[in-house]
């Protein structure tokens, strides 16, 4: 039986439309107390903003407690359906991106954008997409009736691979569309966001695990809406140093989230059509379309931020990713749930060729 859509909180539900607030506080307080933003950007240690580099770890560690490595043992047991995500998330999604921005920001769309902005867009894009989704996908699996174990174990081998394949992939695709990053600062962010907040959260895991799965359970349903709350004030003092770009061109948003849905809809599809062809479950093809469609936004704001600033287009473009993300899964939500007739037919096909 479909779990109903009430297990998607009221915040995240409404996160759009928080976030909407957020650009109009940001603007606001960037209009209204510029000598404020000013001094906050000039907490800088090593290209790191220390405010928001806390907001982050905050937006970050409290997702990663829920990562259960241990899950890793059980690979084997949804083959097919984690080799679909794997080969979606890390070959195809983050390249996909690449050519969705390039189409559509340093081609069809650019008249639209500040010129001096174009490659900085494109990094927030790749940025976006070069991480798979850690905590959200939790909720976007149980609305589309997924397999707990295969979500589980498919989210801890991605952060797995992420500490490793982050780094190198973004590389890559920046150096492929010419934009130069030092790979020093990339580094210090993966070390910063990746291996330090997966490391602090996992041993507090362990320890709190000592006492009791319920202790665990209890512990990040208190601190989760902290991770939303900072989450909202990064996005707060982004638009804050965003304003004068936005209200000079309102309809760079738009733009942005552009190349951001076509990556969402052809990943979510390419991944649920790979399942169905292969005989896998709809519980477990569910929830790898939407592994293979959603990113972990959270990452990329904080990495945007490191390697190009707070007033840079990169970090706009990966909180357009913010900002879209919850109505696009729902809707991907939406379409597995309502195809789910013609999927198992398919399906089912298969595997009665196969055997």
């Amino acid at each position: 039986m479909r779990r109903p859509a009430t297990e998607l909180g009221a915040f995240e539900r409404y996160l759009s439309v928080w976030v909407l607030l957020c650009i109009v506080a940001g603007i606001g307080l960037g209009q209204l107390a510029p000598a404020l933003v000013a001094a906050i950007a000039r907490l800088e240690v090593a290209h790191v903003n220390l405010p928001v580099g806390l907001l982050i770890w905050f937006m970050i560690i409290p997702m990663l407690l829920k990562v259960d490595f241990s899950r890793l043992r059980e690979l084997g047991q949804h083959s097919r359906g984690i080799g679909v995500t794997l080969f979606v998330n890390w070959a195809i999604k983050p390249f996909s991106m690449a050519l969705f921005a390039w189409l559509f920001i340093r081609q069809l769309l650019a008249p639209w954008l500040p010129a001096a902005q174009v490659d900085s867009y494109i990094a927030g894009l790749i940025l976006l997409a070069a991480a798979p989704c850690t905590a959200m996908v939790f909720v976007w699996s149980r609305l589309a009736d997924g397999e707990p174990n295969f979500t589980l174990v498919q989210v801890a081998l991605n952060d797995l691979i992420m500490v490793f394949a982050f780094a190198p992939i973004v590389a890559l695709l920046l150096g492929v569309a010419a934009i130069q990053v030092p790979w020093d600062t990339l580094l210090l962010s993966v070390v910063l966001y990746i291996v330090v907040p997966l490391t602090l959260a996992q041993a507090w895991r362990r320890q709190l695990l000592r006492r009791g799965a319920p202790a665990l359970a209890g512990v990040v349903r208190r601190i989760t809406p902290w991770s939303l709350a900072a989450l909202l004030a990064t996005l707060v003092l982004l638009f804050a140093f965003q304003g004068e770009a936005i209200l000079a061109q309102p309809l760079v948003i738009v733009v942005l989230a552009i190349p951001i849905l076509a990556q969402v809809l052809v990943n979510s599809s390419l991944a649920y059509v790979l399942n169905r062809r292969l005989g896998v479950a709809h519980c477990v093809a569910g929830p790898s379309a939407l592994i293979g469609a959603s990113n972990f936004f959270e990452l990329a704001v904080a990495v945007a931020i490191s390697l190009f600033g707070m007033e840079s287009g990169a970090a706009l473009a990966t909180v357009v990713g913010v900002l879209i993300e919850v109505p696009l899964m729902l809707l991907v939500v939406r379409l597995v749930n309502a195809t789910r007739p013609w999927y198992e037919a398919g399906a089912a096909r298969r595997r009665g060729t196969a055997g």
